[in-house]
């Protein structure tokens, strides 16, 4: 076997290195004059050398032809940098289509399914992105590879090594898809402050290339560029909230709106698309559609946020929803008949498999009007009229019954991590119903619905981490209604939070309201909302 030129000590001093040839000894005679070890370095184009290769060679894109994997995926996560191997195309074929099922559409959307799945089975998709999406979508597979590993960390092992891909200096429109996708895992996982990072590189990547007016060789790439331009600028909202940090995205972009969905699935890679002089007849503008409601969304947070700094009260707070709530009805009234949130229209999109994408928009919609009108839950009716509280119940009762449909709609169950968060908010609208009511009718409902959302938010724990968190606020908000019912619903910096934040842990966080509330301190170890009656709401 070949020597080595010099030892890794004497290199590091620039010395001449002689290593010995013969006896026992393995410190050279340079190191062992001056009583120091020798550190041999590794022979030229041996094992070591051969793992560097591989390493190099799995930070490009070529590593999409990786061996297929024979081994179950790490469940240790004290060793989350394990890399996993790529498996063999049938199931990466089964996981892509487990992501755009269940993922894609609802957290972010970038990708054209028909491409990108034939991308997938000719081996050419990068891999950073195949282990970032097998990340999300692997909890969702039942394939015999994951049986016994609990959905919520089928992902690490997928997630750890597309980070170990993930290379800064590649400014390209991959770079910001990994970054999406690892900002989706992380958020997923209540981790918003990596979350926020990912977004925050992924915004700069997009603004470095201009990512809209970026040079294509198609019409479908400049499409899919538009997606993921506006992707950031949505995520960037509700992500920068979550850390009260400034948004990286403009607030205001020429970028042009998102194609319609049916007539985007049908797109080729060729230059001139048939689509353009065939449109569909019905329009299907669910992405554009959900850019319009994400601006509204920042300027609802804007609001809450400034009527907890400023104090805002009376006109200059009545004139600020009531603009927003106009702004809100007439996204609502200049949708064509058939993108109505009716029972036939979501029949209707789900047969064209769209049924998810339509939910995820309502959901939006129906979030965005009981933050804005939550405040007034906890006002006094002689001091502000009551229909903004009823406006807030009645977007309440609309989210939880499009979530209801989607479930009850085979292919179409909403099952991405935020609506455990915006099924909470709306779960602490019933609670207010059954606290201050006094129609027997609507107490039942109340009733009801807390308890079909809690089955819900059950399933959805099964396969996301934040969910924990969710029910850990759900419990806290329940906690300071049975001691507080009278200032639960008062717009704080607590219930701020709350509203507009994933934030983990509140219930260990007093409110500002109620200094005495040390109870929340031990909900953590409770069991979440008994059947109890009595002093439990939901009983």
């Amino acid at each position: 076997m070949r020597r080595p030129s010099a030892c890794n000590t004497c290199r590091a001093r620039r010395r001449k290195c002689n290593y010995p040839t013969t006896g026992d000894s393995s410190v050279c005679e340079y190191c062992s004059a001056r009583g120091l070890s020798c550190i041999q370095a590794p022979p030229e184009g041996g094992f070591y050398a051969q793992r560097q290769a591989r390493q190099e060679a799995a930070s490009s894109q070529a590593l999409s032809s990786a061996q297929p994997c024979h081994e179950r995926i790490t469940r240790d996560h004290q060793t989350p940098h394990v890399a996993a191997a790529l498996p063999q195309i049938s199931l990466r074929l089964h996981l892509v289509g487990l992501y755009f099922d269940y993922i894609h559409d609802q957290f972010h959307s970038m990708f054209h399914r028909p491409s990108f799945t034939q991308d997938v089975a000719n081996d050419r998709t990068p891999a950073i992105l195949l282990f970032a999406i097998f990340a999300l979508s692997s909890r969702f597979s039942d394939d015999p590879l994951y049986a016994g590993i609990d959905p919520k960390d089928r992902g690490e092992g997928y997630r750890a090594t597309a980070e170990n891909l993930l290379n800064i200096r590649d400014i390209t429109p991959i770079t910001v898809q990994a970054c999406i996708l690892l900002g989706a895992y992380a958020a997923a996982s209540g981790d918003t402050d990596v979350e926020n990072l990912y977004y925050g590189l992924a915004g700069r990547i997009c603004l470095a290339l201009d990512l809209p007016n970026r040079p294509v060789a198609s019409l479908l790439e400049r499409e899919l560029n538009i997606r993921v331009w506006w992707t950031i600028c949505m995520v960037d909202v509700w992500s920068s909230t979550a850390v009260r940090l400034p948004p990286i995205m403009p607030t205001s972009s020429n970028a042009p709106l998102p194609i319609d969905e049916i007539p985007f699935s049908s797109m080729s890679t060729d230059i001139i698309s048939s689509f353009i002089n065939n449109p569909a007849t019905h329009q299907t503008p669910l992405l554009a559609e959900m850019i319009k409601l994400n601006r509204l969304l920042a300027k609802i947070v804007e609001l809450n946020s400034r009527c907890v700094s400023e104090h805002l009260e009376g006109q200059s707070l009545e004139l600020a929803v009531q603009e927003l709530s106009r702004e809100l009805r007439h996204w609502l009234e200049s949708l064509p008949s058939h993108m109505r949130d009716t029972p036939d229209n979501f029949q209707w999109f789900a047969s064209r498999g769209l049924g998810r994408f339509f939910a995820a928009v309502y959901l939006g919609y129906y979030h965005y009007g009981q933050l804005l009108n939550y405040q007034f839950l906890g006002a006094e009716a002689s001091t502000i009229p009551s229909v903004y509280a009823e406006d807030c119940k009645h977007h309440a009762i609309g989210l939880c019954e499009i979530v209801y449909r989607s479930f009850a709609t085979p292919g179409s169950e909403a099952l991405y991590s935020a609506v455990s968060h915006i099924l909470v908010i709306a779960s602490t609208v019933q609670i207010h119903t059954l606290l201050f009511s006094g129609d027997e009718r609507q107490i039942r409902q109340a009733k009801s619905r807390l308890e079909r959302n809690f089955e819900i938010l059950l399933q959805l724990r099964s396969y996301w981490p934040s969910v924990d968190s969710a029910m850990s606020r759900l419990r806290a908000f329940h906690q300071t209604c049975l001691r507080s019912k009278e200032t639960s619903f008062v717009l704080d910096r607590w219930l701020l939070r709350f509203l507009v934040q994933f934030a983990p842990h509140m219930e260990l966080e007093p409110r500002d309201n109620d200094p005495d509330y040390q109870a929340l301190l031990a909900l953590s170890k409770q069991s979440p909302l008994s059947t109890h009656s009595g002093t439990d709401l939901v009983g």
